[in-house]
């Protein structure tokens, strides 16, 4: 694998799908400005579009041009852009910056970030319907897809994990429990994303677990690497402080684990998220090259 040819694609990628995202967004002079503005500000901050990239490939892999799950693809991204502008708020992680910029509320106060949060959500539902739509796209695929993003970024999902992050701060949790926390929190939208694509698609069942196995086994290994980065990550590189896990006392892999069984983890995990693929061709060749990717990932 040449990861600088990666690196281009997943830019040419991001390019992509960002190009959408400025279409579907409203525009950030429309009043009243400060909200859309504010939008804007939170989801062109320097993503790497890693779930509407997993929606497009579950359609692709399925067989079906990425352009039909666009539109879900983009209301992804919006949801994970609202979950980071909550995450970064002073009752949440307070945190001053993300990806080297001032976070949303130090930019726009604390009332408008929550508002810009909520109206990213809102927007990304607005996106998801406005789906059915599309040429070769049935109304009754639209709503199941609506169904279970719903799920995953709800109480029982991104926003269960969420509680769950906040509630074992200062606190000594097990590894399972943690596991748990992680495959809500930040597993649970990266599985979405990609049985999105693939059931706009309308892939069969037996395709549908095994790239629902690849997705839990990936959001497993980002996470981790996740929290390694937070010890030996390039603070310029990252676009924030490290050692924050630390500072709030958060239960993470390596501390848990320690930094060598984390990493020793990571790699089983991806092992295994690639071993998921094994029913597809080279139609799955760019999961498997993101899977080790994110092995070697620096931000």
């Amino acid at each position: 694998m040449d990861m600088n040819l990666f690196k281009q694609e997943l830019q040419q990628r991001k390019d992509y799908i960002d190009k959408h995202l400025l279409e579907y967004l409203t525009g950030a002079d429309t009043h009243p400005t400060v909200i859309h503005q504010a939008m804007h500000y939170a989801v062109f901050n320097g993503g790497k579009r890693l779930r509407p990239m997993l929606v497009l490939e579950g359609a692709a892999i399925a067989g079906k041009k990425p352009e039909i799950a666009m539109l879900t693809a983009c209301g992804m991204e919006l949801i994970h852009c609202y979950s980071l502008v909550h995450d970064d708020l002073p009752a949440m992680d307070d945190d001053d910056f993300r990806r080297g910029k001032p976070t949303c509320h130090r930019v726009f106060g604390e009332a408008n970030a929550i508002l810009t949060g909520d109206a990213l959500l809102t927007a990304a539902f607005e996106l998801f319907a406005a789906n059915a739509q599309v040429p070769g796209v049935g109304p009754e695929q639209v709503i199941k897809v609506i169904g279970e993003i719903a799920a995953a970024a709800g109480s029982q999902g991104m926003i269960g994990g969420q509680v769950m992050d906040l509630a074992a701060e200062n606190e000594a949790i097990d590894l399972p429990t943690l596991q748990t926390l992680h495959s809500l929190k930040t597993g649970a939208l990266f599985t979405a994303a990609l049985r999105a694509g693939a059931l706009l698609g309308d892939m069969d069942e037996e395709g549908l677990q095994a790239l629902t196995s690849y997705a839990r086994y990936f959001g497993l290994a980002f996470q981790i690497t996740d929290d390694l980065l937070d010890i030996n990550g390039d603070q310029k590189v990252l676009g924030k402080p490290v050692g924050s896990d630390a500072r709030n006392h958060k239960s993470t892999y390596p501390s848990l684990l320690g930094v060598k069984q984390a990493e020793l983890m990571a790699c089983q995990s991806i092992e295994r998220c690639v071993a998921s693929l094994e029913r597809f061709g080279s139609e799955a060749e760019f999961l498997r090259q993101l899977a080790y990717f994110t092995l070697e990932r620096q931000s």
